[in-house]
């Protein structure tokens, strides 16, 4: 029999990607809720507990909500809110660090990661399981993404044609220096305190890059732009999702951030000189950012190709 999958929340921007990377797939059987019930407790417990498999696209104090309403033992979750992803008895779902993807395929509870955290792990938490970097470094992560990330709200107030003038112009945010992804950005890169960390948000929809600064005498050892490649290489070595970017690239001195609008693929990007370096991650922060990373975190759960229905 086909598994069944249930998508709670599907009217909000990660909801809505995984509906429609899901609608067409024949390996699966999509439970859907009658729009009139689409609030009611009772209907959405009734779901939640006859599907195989959940994606949680909510609020966290939401997310928190359903999976207490899930009174079976066979029910698996996939939590795409900031909820579970430092939760005891929740697997974070990075099927590219190391032990992540076997841990995936057998847990019952998943947390999706944050997109900027998807980007800050792929560059940090190779460089500390492998001894280049110390878990106290004190780090600085420089990013930003397109508005689609923002939600619902901030789409609508992109895409007004009323819309205020400095829209128009990236933007800080976070300024206070706290942000949701921050816990999960230290937790699972082993890091002793979170970077400091300042994002923007830009005037285009999809994609974003997000950026690590090091000076070279803060890493352990003798560490250079070529040992550093040489490590993502060898970390990443046959994944058909996470790639390294050829030593020219960007051959004209820029990095794009829309560049994987669109795709589900994550690019990292090794800059510098003998005294400095810049480890930059590129991503859609719908694709391997959110959805495309729920759908390949379903894959595994449920014992398909990783990477089916994915955009590589």
């Amino acid at each position: 029999m086909k598994p069944k999958v249930y998508i709670d929340g599907k009217e909000g921007t990660t909801g809505l990607q995984i509906y429609d990377r899901l609608a067409a797939r024949k390996d699966i059987e999509l439970l859907l809720i009658e729009e009139a019930k689409r609030k009611d407790p009772e209907e959405r417990k009734k779901l939640l507990n006859a599907a195989g498999l959940v994606f949680l696209c909510l609020p966290d104090a939401a997310a928190v909500e359903a999976v207490n309403l899930i009174e079976n033992g066979h029910t698996r979750v996939i939590d795409c809110s900031t909820a579970h992803r430092t939760a005891e008895g929740w697997t974070y779902g990075f099927p590219e660090l190391s032990g992540q993807r076997e841990a995936v395929k057998a847990a019952a509870r998943v947390a999706n990661p944050g997109c900027y955290a998807t980007g800050f792990l792929s560059l940090v938490r190779p460089l500390v399981e492998k001894g280049a970097l110390s878990p106290k470094a004190r780090l600085t992560c420089h990013a930003l993404s397109g508005y689609t990330g923002a939600g619902k709200k901030a789409v609508a107030q992109y895409t007004d044609p009323d819309r205020a003038e400095e829209l128009a112009s990236p933007r800080h945010y976070a300024v206070t220096l706290s942000h949701k992804h921050l816990p999960e950005m230290a937790a699972v890169a082993g890091l002793d305190r979170p970077p400091l960390f300042t994002p923007m948000i830009c005037n285009y929809p999809q994609g974003m890059v997000v950026t690590v600064p090091l000076w070279a005498e803060e890493l352990e050892g003798a560490q250079s732009v070529e040992s550093l490649r040489a490590l993502y290489a060898d970390y990443y070595a046959g994944s058909p999702i996470v790639t390294l970017r050829p030593a020219d690239a960007p051959s004209c001195g820029f990095i794009g951030a829309n560049n994987l609008a669109g795709t589900d693929s994550l690019q990292i990007f090794v800059n510098g000189n003998r005294e400095q370096l810049m480890l930059s991650a590129r991503l859609d922060n719908l694709g391997k950012g959110a959805s495309g990373a729920a759908v390949q975190n379903m894959n595994l759960m449920l014992g398909f190709e990783e990477t089916a229905g994915l955009n590589l």
